[in-house]
């Protein structure tokens, strides 16, 4: 999508702080963190939101479901743990209309629902 936030960050056009990229995934620092560590993992193929997965997207989702893993690993936060949030449209809180999934953690994570 030509105006997407993130398909520009994925094309390089604006600048972020990437902690993992393959040839179809791309993970960054979230710019306004809810917790110590705040990870946006997004596929590089644009997929508005949750309601817009098709069936030959499943190895995708699952490879990301992966890949939070071995950054969860790779952050040595997998011990204490942490969460993923995948916002679904506007009332959910989703700002950015590109298929993205937070992964918070660093610290005790209350149940304050981020938006």
């Amino acid at each position: 999508m030509e105006d997407c936030v993130f398909c520009k960050i994925i094309k390089g056009e604006i600048p972020s702080e990437k902690v993992y990229e393959d040839e179809e995934i791309l993970a960054f620092k979230d710019i306004n963190p809810a917790a110590p560590i705040h990870i946006l993992v997004i596929p590089k193929k644009h997929i508005n939101n949750l309601l817009e997965v098709k069936d030959e997207d499943n190895y995708l989702i699952g490879k990301i479901y992966k890949t939070i893993n071995k950054i969860a690993k790779d952050l040595n936060i997998e011990k204490d743990g942490f969460r993923v949030i995948v916002n679904c449209g506007k009332d959910s809180g989703q700002e950015v209309m590109h298929l993205h999934f937070h992964l918070l953690g660093g610290k005790k994570l209350g149940a304050k629902i981020i938006g």
